[in-house]
């Protein structure tokens, strides 16, 4: 059994401390620091975890995730049901950059959050099952892993990462209804999409991200919404464009970029097939 307490640091700054380990072992122990908040991305399948505070020994699928707060400096058992090597993204946020960052006494909801990250109620999700990570978690998760940039630019990126997770983590379990199941594929897809349509977008890609074939994601998609995901994706870019262009004070070369075309001449060439008309002359027409 492996002890990769210090071996495996990605990232480490006075508050923040990411371990990526993508090894040959497949069962080792994780050091949780005192006073801290730690969050798991499980990627790798049937994946044991026993946190000695819990006195629970939680299953994982691929794909999931855990919130567990630590109030002293201990010790986590993780190991491999199938006796694969194990694959995870652990952050590792002390608990006074958490309360400055959520400011408690600022608002009853927000003293809610930071008591319920502390007596680990983020834990399950869904009745015993621990909640997903979504296609966007992967995405950051997948940034801050080819982030290049070291010093004060790393520092900034990598905080700016690690709160957007948190926003999503809390967005995540204050859905209305924790009692339904996770969101089926195509919703799951078509939700990433819409938030993020300017961005290089393949099916490829998402499949990488979410262990799902990119051919059931094709179909799947295509099904559901009677529509592929690259003409879902251009048909939200023009929609996108028709409403700036109004807008004179916007030159279209920045059009263009807001809408994920790094040339102008392929954003012409696209706004003039679905529209008839270039973007140039729609303008000087309004």
């Amino acid at each position: 059994m492996t002890d990769l307490s210090e071996d495996n640091v990605w990232f480490e700054s006075e508050n923040i401390r990411i371990d990526f380990y993508d090894g040959k072992s497949s069962d080792l122990y994780i050091t949780e620091t005192k006073s801290s908040f730690n969050l798991f991305f499980i990627l790798s399948p049937e994946v044991n975890l026993k946190a000695n505070d819990c006195g629970t020994q939680f299953i994982f699928s691929k794909n999931q995730y855990i919130l567990h707060y630590s109030d002293e400096k201990k010790k986590s058992r993780l190991w491999s049901g199938s006796g694969e090597s194990l694959k995870y993204f652990l952050v590792q946020i002390r608990y006074q950059y958490v309360f400055n960052l959520i400011s408690p006494e600022s608002s009853i909801e927000n003293g809610e959050i930071l008591e319920k990250m502390i007596h680990n109620s983020f834990i399950f999700l869904h009745k015993a099952t621990p909640p997903g990570i979504t296609v966007e978690m992967h995405m950051i998760i997948k940034e801050i892993i080819g982030y290049s940039k070291k010093g004060i630019m790393q520092k900034l990126f990598v905080e700016a990462k690690i709160i957007k997770l948190l926003i999503l983590i809390f967005d995540q379990f204050g859905e209305k209804d924790t009692l339904q199941s996770a969101p089926k594929t195509p919703e799951m897809i078509k939700k990433f999409i819409d938030e993020n349509y300017y961005r290089s977008i393949k099916a490829e890609e998402i499949g990488k991200l979410i262990g799902i074939n990119q051919n059931i994601i094709r179909k799947e998609f295509k099904a559901q919404y009677h529509i592929t995901i690259a003409h879902y994706i251009s048909e939200l870019r023009m929609l996108k464009a028709k409403k700036m262009i109004t807008d004179s004070s916007v030159m279209i070369k920045e059009i263009a970029i807001e809408c994920g075309y790094e040339y102008l001449q392929n954003f012409t060439r696209a706004f003039k097939k679905k529209f008839g008309i270039s973007p140039e002359n729609l303008r000087n027409n309004k």
